[in-house]
This record gives C-alpha cells, sequence and structure tokens, in this order.
C-alpha cells in the first residue's frame, strides 16, 4: 500500500526520474505473492495502480538506499537489527514520522520528542503511536484506516524527499536517482 501510494506522489510531484519507490517485507513467508486482495481492492478504489510481488529485505540492499521506510516499530527494529552500519541503519525511519499530523501542534498521538524537526530523527521514531496497523486480521475498515494513514504520511515524506534531492543540487528531470524502500 504504501509504496502504491508513494510512487502516485512521486510521479504527481515530476520526481519519477529521481526517486525509485520499492517495498519489500521484513520476512520471507509471503515472498512471490500478490498483495492481499482487500489491499488492492482499497488502492483500487482511490485511484492508485497496484502491481506487487512480494519479497523479504536484504542487508546488502542499505549500501544502494538513501531511505528505508518502516511502517511500525517492530520493522523499524528488525531492520536497524539488519543495517550492516550505524549509518545504514539511521537511514531506517517509520513512514508516520513525516505525518505532519503527528507535530505538536497538532492534536493527536504525538512522536517522542515535541518538534517537527525531532519527529523526522530515527530517535522519535519508537513510539507505537506512530504505527501502521497491520489490517490483515480485521476487516475492509482496517485497510482503508491504513490508506488514510499511509496518504497523510505520504505527503510529508514527499517534502522531506524533494528537500533532501534540493539539498543535492537536483532537480526533476535529470539522470541521478535516490532510492526510498517501503516496508510493509
Amino acid at each position: 500500500m504504501a509504496e502504491s501510494v508513494f510512487r502516485a506522489r512521486i510521479e504527481e510531484d515530476g520526481l519519477d526520474g529521481l526517486v525509485e519507490v520499492d517495498s519489500a517485507g521484513t520476512g520471507g513467508w509471503h515472498e512471490g505473492d500478490g498483495a492481499d486482495p482487500r489491499t488492492v481492492a482499497v488502492l483500487r478504489a482511490a485511484g492508485y495502480e497496484e502491481d506487487h510481488s512480494a519479497r523479504q529485505f536484504r542487508a546488502d540492499w542499505f549500501g544502494s538506499l538513501d531511505l528505508v521506510i518502516a511502517l511500525d516499530d517492530g520493522h523499524l527494529r528488525a531492520l536497524r537489527r539488519l543495517a550492516p552500519t550505524a549509518q545504514d541503519a539511521a537511514k531506517v525511519r517509520l513512514l508516520r514520522s513525516y505525518d505532519p499530523a503527528m507535530s505538536c501542534d497538532s492534536p493527536g498521538p504525538r512522536p517522542a520528542s515535541h518538534s517537527p524537526e525531532a519527529a523526522r530523527s530515527p530517535e522519535a521514531a519508537h513510539s507505537h503511536d506512530l504505527d501502521v496497523p497491520d489490517p490483515y486480521y480485521g476487516g475492509m475498515a482496517g485497510f482503508e484506516e491504513c490508506l488514510e494513514m499511509v496518504e497523510a504520511a505520504s505527503e510529508g515524506l514527499l517534502v522531506a524527499v524533494r528537500d533532501a534531492l534540493a539539498a543535492r543540487g537536483h532537480v526533476a528531470g535529470e539522470a541521478a536517482r535516490d532510492t526510498a524502500v517501503a516496508v510493509p
């Protein structure tokens, strides 16, 4: 779900030539399977394209990635344990840490620190309040709620990616590519 939503944001913003969006799981139990039919239904109803085949994240990918996005604290910890270096572990962030509504200026759950900058830091990304819950064992409402969370956070993630590209001097249409991996 996160891959489809963020890919759409990247394409809408004209950054698809600069940013690669992909996804992988922390376990291999669904490897080769397509997305859950309920995920597909929710994405398609919202106008997103979906073409997914599950695979497991590999530690050797860190060297070619700038950012690795986890959807919950368990995945965050698992990915950081896989990271070969502390620098690689710092690339792993929770998706909802990019949700502007999660800042201290908004109602609702707060990250560990009370500033938007801190909400984007790896240290603030240890709060279960920032988890996108796994809807697998529930009904359609859970999938729709997940989509809302993913969409809200994707807007902030897009801003962060755009800012990182600008800091590197990249503009839309250049050949350089950055990579973000969304981990369900």
